[in-house]
């Protein structure tokens, strides 16, 4: 049963929508929708350069500095920052008892891919750098950033690097050739995103094929990427890409931990400490991580 306060937000989402706005204003609505979204008042935040590639760190006061979650904000590749995530990653932080650095990554269309990717990969390396082991490193991200979490995992694998000790997908776009059968069942009902916005991330893609593997980590050889954990809604335009995903992570021998969140829509742990569910969300990804950290 849903919360009765998820029926207000789902309200207010959809009356708030404006799809087919320009991209400048689909980047202003985002850092106005999202400006009062707080990480928890013992998370302390300072901005760093790391290799060149702005990031910031979220410490929450009870956290070690030998573990990081490597976080990926979403926005379809095209909007987005640490800022417009702040209260997400601040909230995952404190959950999991963990530092987490949030990389501001090149958008398109100005930077299309694989810019994103490759400031994902320098600042994965900039984190071993630090000293910091590839078993204490989390990779995470939530819709785009999901995905390019996932694209980062596969190009490390691809290249011999060492892999983080797991990954955490909020519901993951892994699929930009939107072949998906959700993009249809589910675009009435989806209060946070359109097709319209997805039809955006031809920025991205540029004049690269939709099903390349490092620009939609559906249709990549999954084999020996360390435990994900996903987390999607069932009222979501991108369900299909996480289930299809589940689905062949599965029979590549991955360690996947699927959890579909009935009524939610996309991208719902972004609404936390004000939406039930994304609390509960939150807290649930903390369990995972430190099970398998154990």
């Amino acid at each position: 049963m849903p919360s009765k306060r998820s029926y207000l937000w789902r309200t207010i989402l959809k009356a708030t929508a404006h799809y087919n706005k320009p991209l400048p204003a689909l980047r202003h609505k985002m850092v106005r929708d999202t400006r009062f979204l707080k990480p928890p008042k013992d998370v302390h935040i300072t901005p760093i350069n790391a290799a060149g590639v702005s990031a910031e760190w979220l410490e929450p006061s009870e956290s070690s500095p030998d573990n990081v979650i490597l976080y990926l904000h979403g926005g379809g590749y095209f909007m987005g920052s640490p800022a417009t995530h702040r209260g997400l990653v601040g909230h995952l932080a404190h959950a999991c008892g963990v530092r987490a650095l949030s990389v501001d990554y090149r958008l398109a269309p100005e930077h299309p891919f694989p810019a994103a990717l490759e400031d994902s990969l320098t600042v994965y390396q900039w984190v071993l750098d630090q000293g910091v082991l590839p078993k204490n490193i989390i990779i995470a991200g939530d819709s785009a950033g999901a995905g390019l979490a996932l694209a980062t995992l596969v190009s490390l694998r691809d290249n011999q690097k060492p892999l983080p000790a797991m990954a955490l997908c909020i519901s993951p776009w892994t699929d930009l050739a939107l072949t998906g059968e959700s993009i249809e069942t589910c675009a009435e009902i989806d209060p946070y995103i359109s097709n319209d916005q997805l039809k955006l991330g031809s920025h991205y893609m540029g004049k690269n094929d939709a099903k390349l593997p490092l620009i939609s980590p559906l249709y990549a050889d999954l084999q020996g990427l360390p435990p994900l954990l996903v987390h999607v809604g069932t009222d979501e335009i991108l369900l299909s890409d996480s289930t299809r995903l589940a689905e062949k992570a599965k029979a590549a021998g991955v360690d996947v931990t699927l959890k579909v969140w009935e009524h939610m829509w996309h991208d719902f742990h972004m609404w936390a400490p004000y939406l039930p569910e994304a609390n509960s969300a939150i807290a649930e990804m903390a369990v995972f991580v430190k099970t398998h950290w154990k």
